[in-house]
């Protein structure tokens, strides 16, 4: 039995932004009043919804932030996506050698995801396929959109591979029943261990650890055969947020 479905996260995954979104957010944290470093700021932000980072802002100085600050976050992270943001390295080869369907599924808003995904040219591939944390009640590391993606698009959980950097989706993955896979070059991969992932540092890595791992119900995904096309299809409809960076 073959997969059905192969779930990518956005940030960290497909498209190389962590390092930018991290150094966007730490420069934003210090100038609201919480003086922190660009590794400080990977730690505490990323994985987590803009109104979750709103909210921890507001706690450690003991009021909110300015209105504004989601806002101006967002327009700083698109000028420096405009100017920097590369696809992950290897990514597009995985892509291109997948027959099984695909789409994203991200805590971040569909604008910024949408955003992220033109720049770097991914966008084609998943046009009509992307979830957002919008799309549901609760976001990562809640099952809710995983759950939502595979019913929107036909798919079995347990024959549902999803593709992580952080805990937080890894967590979510195996809650909603499907297989995580942890991509690790930014060096956190005991952590995604510790929750559940298998673990990759490069994208080129994960062919082979697809053909090694069954899905909970016992298939694999399939290598692309000559001439496939195949692709999934679906419409995710949601209202944007704030990103979650």
């Amino acid at each position: 039995m073959d997969w059905d479905l192969v779930i990518w996260d956005c940030d960290g995954v497909l498209v190389d932004s962590e390092g930018i979104a991290s150094q966007v957010m730490a420069a934003a944290a210090t100038a609201a009043g919480w003086p922190m470093s660009v590794d400080e700021a990977a730690r505490e932000f990323t994985g987590r919804t803009m109104p979750d980072c709103v909210a921890l802002i507001e706690s450690r100085l003991g009021h909110a932030p300015a209105a504004d600050f989601a806002e101006r976050v967002q327009s700083a992270r698109r000028r420096a996506f405009e100017r920097d943001l590369q696809a992950v390295p290897g990514v597009g080869a995985v892509l291109d050698g997948l027959a099984v369907p695909i789409c994203v599924a991200s805590n971040g808003s569909r604008q910024m995801v949408e955003f992220s995904l033109a720049v770097t040219g991914l966008l084609p591939r998943f046009a009509g396929r992307i979830f957002t944390a919008a799309d549901v009640p609760r976001g990562k590391p809640f099952p809710d959109l995983f759950l939502l993606a595979a019913r929107k698009l036909g798919a079995r959980p347990e024959a549902t591979a999803v593709i992580e950097d952080g805990v937080f989706g890894v967590e979510a993955a195996l809650a909603a029943g499907m297989s995580a896979f942890g991509y690790s070059a930014a060096g956190n991969g005991q952590a995604l261990r510790s929750a559940g992932a298998r673990v990759f540092e490069r994208m080129a890595e994960l062919p082979a650890l697809f053909a090694r791992a069954p899905s909970r119900s016992g298939g694999r995904p399939r290598p692309r055969r000559e001439g496939s096309g195949a692709r999934c299809l679906g419409l995710a409809a949601g209202r944007d947020e704030p990103d979650r960076r």
